[in-house]
């Protein structure tokens, strides 16, 4: 699934979040010279908190800023690095906005200086292939309830970093991944499930070639095909989602340019004048449509976008299932709301 080097450099546990915390605290025990870590005002909070945190180690936290256009631009991370630059910590998808950051770039950026990278990829999950290889990242998470499998999570790491990673262990584990990352026993009915959702991805792979039920094509040949078919497919799902929106006079956060509806998934994030997000997101929950209001556990980002952590935003998170009929009858009921409330 997400083409490691070797299996050893995944390990399975209770969800990214932790995974953030595992690493953030051994990087926190090796700062050296190398004492800065670029976060984003983008990312999910536990990408973020978790490496603010290190501030009592010594580490000093450098802020890329997405722009005004619902983004982060690596011309903007370049200036940010040098050689006391230890981590890179940003998403490859924002969860509350949809964006996609250009991570490969990024860790070509990071890798120039010596850095290392760390990407959340929760909520790219669903939505496209992920390819460490390719992103040539050092770190990734990911959760299993995203693509559809149990509330899981895992890490991959470069195993020659992992290696070298101070954890805790009981001393009758070796000190190599991913036994020394993996602590306790791991709940293996959600391994199972979290394989029973990769073979499912793959399963839409197969029947995309009508190669169901053969043997001739890799696994990771199929999700490769099921992903990219679901990207192409998610762009129409943002492109209507979109005008929708813009037709109901809402005001959208992040990628709103439709010439630029690759930089995004279908997760939007709007306001529509006049009211709450919490009363439009209870209105639609009446009409048996479900979205979400708040802060998306991304107050920084809120407060960039100058609204309040309390109150923040609707968002509507659609993925390949999703189809424009639904996405045509959400824009009946935002009409409704808005002319009736």
């Amino acid at each position: 699934m997400v083409n490691a080097r070797d299996a050893s450099e995944i390990a399975f546990g209770m969800n990214a979040t932790s995974f953030i915390r595992l690493v953030s605290l051994a990087v926190g025990q090796t700062i050296g010279k190398r004492n800065e870590i670029v976060v984003t005002d983008m990312d999910h909070e536990a990408n973020v908190a978790t490496w603010l945190a290190l501030e009592r180690n010594g580490v000093k936290i450098v802020w890329w800023k997405m722009r005004d256009d619902g983004n982060l631009h690596v011309d903007d991370l370049v200036p940010l690095l040098s050689s006391k630059t230890r981590l890179i910590a940003c998403t490859v998808t924002s969860n509350a906005i949809g964006s996609i950051v250009d991570v490969t770039a990024a860790a070509r950026a990071a890798h120039l200086v010596g850095a290392e990278i760390f990407l959340d990829s929760v909520h790219y999950g669903p939505h496209g292939l992920i390819d460490v290889q390719a992103m040539d990242c050092d770190y990734l998470v990911c959760s299993g309830y995203k693509i559809f499998a149990p509330h899981m999570g895992f890490l991959w790491g470069r195993r020659e970093l992992l290696e070298k990673l101070p954890t805790f262990r009981e001393d009758f584990i070796p000190d190599e991944p991913p036994g020394k990352i993996e602590a306790g026993t791991f709940i293996y009915e959600n391994v199972a499930g979290m394989d029973a959702a990769v073979r499912y991805l793959a399963g839409m792979g197969r029947r995309a070639a009508g190669t169901e039920g053969t043997k001739s094509e890799s696994r990771r040949a199929s999700l490769q095909r099921a992903l990219g078919a679901i990207r192409a497919y998610e762009e129409s799902l943002s492109l209507a989602m979109l005008r929708v929106l813009m037709d109901c006079g809402g005001v959208v956060y992040g990628v709103a340019d439709e010439k630029r509806i690759c930089e995004r998934v279908p997760t939007l994030c709007f306001n529509l004048p006049y009211l709450s997000a919490a009363r439009v997101s209870e209105e639609l929950a009446k009409r048996n449509i479900g979205v979400r209001d708040g802060h998306m556990y991304s107050p920084r980002l809120m407060n960039r976008l100058g609204l309040s952590s309390e109150s923040g935003a609707v968002r509507a998170s659609l993925v390949h299932y999703n189809t424009l009929a639904e996405i045509h009858t959400f824009g009946i009921a935002l009409t409704e709301i808005k002319n009736s409330c």
